[in-house]
């Protein structure tokens, strides 16, 4: 099991809200409205977390290693709401969310297959950790700058946490593990062809609520995230960039093969389903 370990190398590491977060250094003069309302859209979006845990423990039944390790993975994720909250209620609480706007992202997430749902969250903390050090870097209030930067850490980890359950995968399911996360390693490395970025945030997950069925769509602002993006924050081509190589470098010491493009990773995706016999069994569980 992968959970006692992932336990205390987490715990080892885990920031402590009033003691880690310089309160005190708060500069009023620099944070504009304009900051304040993005951190009140974070802090909703990172609220998610909620269905996303429950879509976890409802499709991963057979496996209570993974769902075990979701109780930390839940909490620190809870925890980046919390202390972005409380940021607002200390310097800004006219834009506190409130209960219903976070209630409005709980909602139920359709069952996927759960190989290509582990990767697709593992290469979306990989671009939540560059979105929020390029927030960090966009702030010009410190303490926010500093709670950033903390929260794109944790997301690192959590990345790392779910490499770790992948490569046991392979283990467990050879190349069928790699089938499925060669499929979204290409999608999730080729968000420049797409008008929007792609995260678990504004994917479809219900059909039965289109149009609202993502997170995106559920917030006080639908269209935040592209402004955010592409305005505020300028998450440019440099940056996607960056998301695409560490995919890429990941999926190379994942596979123990040398990816340097997405076509290269897609030809690989294509070697793998010629090579899965036809009618194989299906992926355990779904996420």
């Amino acid at each position: 099991m992968l959970y006692p370990e992932l336990f205390k190398q987490l715990e080892s590491v885990r920031w402590d809200m009033d003691k880690d977060i310089p309160w005190a250094a708060f500069d009023a003069s620099r944070l504009s409205d304009e900051q304040a309302q993005t951190v009140k859209m974070n802090a909703i979006t990172e609220w998610a977390a909620l269905p996303a845990t429950e879509m976890f423990l409802r499709d991963n039944r057979n496996d209570s290693d993974f769902s075990a390790f979701m109780s930390i993975w839940f909490f620190e994720e809870q925890k980046h709401s919390l202390v972005l909250m409380e940021y607002l209620k200390r310097f800004r609480p006219d834009l506190v969310p409130t209960e219903q706007e976070l209630h409005e992202v709980r909602f139920e997430f359709e069952p996927a297959p759960a190989l290509e749902t582990l990767m697709l969250h593992f290469c979306g903390e990989i671009r939540l950790n560059h979105w929020y050090r390029r927030a960090a870097e966009w702030h010009t209030e410190p303490v926010i700058k500093h709670i950033y930067t903390t929260l794109s850490q944790d997301e690192a980890r959590h990345g790392g946490a779910y490499l770790r359950y992948m490569k046991r995968a392979i283990g467990t399911f050879g190349n069928e593990a790699r089938a499925a996360f060669a499929k979204v390693g290409v999608l999730m490395a080729s968000a420049r062809r797409t008008a929007q970025a792609l995260h678990p945030t504004n994917l479809h997950v219900n059909k039965a609520l289109f149009p609202r069925d993502t997170i995106q769509s559920r917030l006080p602002n639908p269209e935040w995230l592209e402004h955010w993006l592409d305005t505020q924050i300028k998450f440019d081509a440099v940056w996607e960039n960056r998301v695409v190589e560490r995919i890429l470098h990941n999926m190379s010491l994942l596979m123990d093969r040398s990816f340097k493009s997405v076509q290269e990773l897609n030809r690989f995706r294509k070697e793998l389903q010629a090579s899965l016999a036809p009618g194989a069994a299906p992926q355990p569980g779904a996420a």
